[in-house]
């Protein structure tokens, strides 16, 4: 079903009502399906429905209480006649209310104007309660009603997650028109939830990621140092009907610019071991301390998972470094320039030649090179170690370059800094990088032959259990060594296709080593594979 996207404003009849909703709450984005779903956006209008032979609608956003005084989260709900936009009077509601897995509530709402505002608050209990306001608030003064303002208190509710809720309209325009059929709907408000994690980079020491999730909480994250892959889990319902409420996931990633490992320019989704296209990454790199990387999944993305993946136990993300775009990226302080750098070689070494090889985009003429005056340095502690100016090419197929040597007592972080660019001195951006690099790397060792027993199995040639005791000979025979994996016991031992998949993949050389390993790590882990 195709989703059009239209900007509608939330309205009720009164005039003041209408200006005040007119230039003070935000747009809500309206999205189109067949059913009253819809999950994963911060707000939502569903399609209208019959009521007695007028068209209705409920209209739900959240937004922060007040965002310099606390953290609560505030849900409204309003049942609006879809033509004139005008809230319906005298609703009951029957709301059934839950946050992630937790359940909150469950109960009966009366709004004389159509409109409740829930007003979610932490409190350090294990219960939750509920309160309703009996006086008229400001927000309810301006808007010329009385505003029921409900606050729902309990454990963690001002740290955002995904509500969901059941909605079943029992009377609308008087409340004695109880209706024969009840209006439901199932809604899904996903408020962003932020968490920090520090770790020790063994090349550019402490260094921390936030992880905004706009879908659920998230658990179990790791950072994986040799490979700059990062991992964590999610709760995630694999159905197609959740799937079909789901509008989309969003995911994103804060990196200090601090962390040279992570300024790549492009990065790879795994879900349940099954890579999504390039198509659901963004990066913006528009911040002075950070960049954010915004991962997008729209329904498409999570169907192929669903139909491909391991979907035992919510989503599993796996996200790596693109290997198609293998250069580092930064955009200068003005916004106006992207500079992409790589090197040769790619261990650099003290004592030895360094290549540095880079590109001078414009970020408006969509990263294509431009011929400018730039100015370049390596620099480590404000210590000079090269230095070069000139003018940028413009050409896709020529680079610029800088060769070097680093001297023999240079190693650990060094800045690439590229400044002055245009005679702008705000046109600048540094890069670190690393000289000696110091790796923890587990021991992965492959035969090339094994190659065939892979592309047999992922043909069809050789069933599972034969591939699976191969693999398993293999690894107790230290044909294969993959890192030390934790096994589980499984009461299934059926393999999933995506690991067929990476067996062809691997085969033809479309993957490399470490994801193939990490196939047959899931398979240990599962307790399908015994060693």
């Amino acid at each position: 079903m195709e989703k059009k996207f239209v900007k509608k404003i939330q309205t009720s009849g009164h005039n003041l009502k209408n200006l005040f909703l007119l230039f003070f709450l935000p747009l809500l984005f309206v999205f189109t399906f067949d059913s009253a779903f819809g999950h994963g956006v911060g707000s939502e209008t569903f399609p209208p429905v019959d009521l007695n032979g007028k068209q209705v609608t409920l209209e739900i956003s959240s937004s922060q209480s007040d965002p310099e005084e606390n953290d609560d989260q505030q849900i409204s709900i309003s049942m609006i006649d879809f033509d004139s936009k005008i809230t319906l009077r005298d609703v009951t509601f029957h709301i059934k209310a839950e946050k992630g897995s937790q359940f909150l509530f469950e109960r009966e709402f009366k709004a004389d104007n159509g409109f409740l505002v829930f007003n979610f608050v932490s409190e350090d209990n294990d219960s939750i309660t509920i309160e309703e306001e009996s006086e008229s608030n400001v927000f309810g003064s301006l808007l010329g009603l009385d505003s029921r303002l409900i606050h729902v208190k309990g454990p963690k509710l001002s740290e955002g997650g995904l509500y969901k809720f059941d909605i079943s309209i029992l009377t609308a325009d008087g409340y004695s028109k109880t209706l024969e059929e009840p209006l439901i709907f199932n809604a899904g408000i996903s408020i962003a939830q932020t968490s920090r994690h520090d770790f020790i980079d063994p090349n550019f020491g402490d260094q921390n990621i936030h992880v905004v999730t706009y879908y659920d909480e998230i658990s179990d994250f790791e950072y994986d140092p040799d490979l700059k892959e990062i991992r964590y889990s999610m709760p995630f319902e694999w159905s197609y009907t959740n799937i079909n409420q789901t509008s989309v996931v969003h995911e994103e990633l804060v990196i200090p610019k601090t962390f040279g490992d992570l300024l790549v320019s492009g990065f790879t989704m795994f879900v349940n071991g099954v890579q999504l296209s390039d198509d659901v990454t963004t990066i913006d790199d528009f911040f002075s301390d950070g960049r954010i990387v915004h991962f997008i999944i729209y329904q498409k993305e999570l169907v192929n998972v669903l139909e491909n993946g391991a979907n035992d136990n919510g989503m599993n993300f796996v996200i790596k470094p693109n290997r198609d775009y293998p250069h580092l990226s930064s955009v200068t302080e003005n916004g106006q320039f992207r500079i992409l750098v790589s090197w040769e070689p790619e261990n650099l070494k003290s004592n030895s030649n360094a290549k540095i090889i880079f590109d001078v985009t414009d970020v408006f003429l969509k990263n294509k090179p431009v011929s400018t005056n730039y100015q370049f340095s390596v620099t480590q502690n404000n210590k000079i170690i090269y230095q070069q100016s000139g003018t940028s090419t413009d050409s896709r197929e020529e680079h610029n370059v800088a060769e070097f040597m680093i001297p023999q007592d240079i190693t650990g972080i060094v800045n690439l800094n590229f400044y002055n660019l245009d005679n702008n001195d705000l046109a600048r951006t540094t890069i670190p990088i690393v000289i000696d690099r110091v790796t923890s790397q587990k021991e992965i060792t492959i035969p090339d032959w094994i190659r065939n027993n892979a592309l047999w199995w992922s043909e069809e040639q050789i069933d599972d259990n034969t591939f699976v005791q191969g693999i398993e000979y293999l690894i107790t025979n230290k044909i294969i060594v993959i890192p030390p994996t934790q096994q589980e016991d499984s009461g299934s031992q059926e393999i999933p296709s995506w690991i067929r998949n990476n067996a062809a993949w691997w085969a033809a050389g479309q993957i490399d080593d470490q994801t193939f390993v990490q196939g047959l790590e899931f398979l240990i882990q599962k307790g399908i594979i015994r060693v």
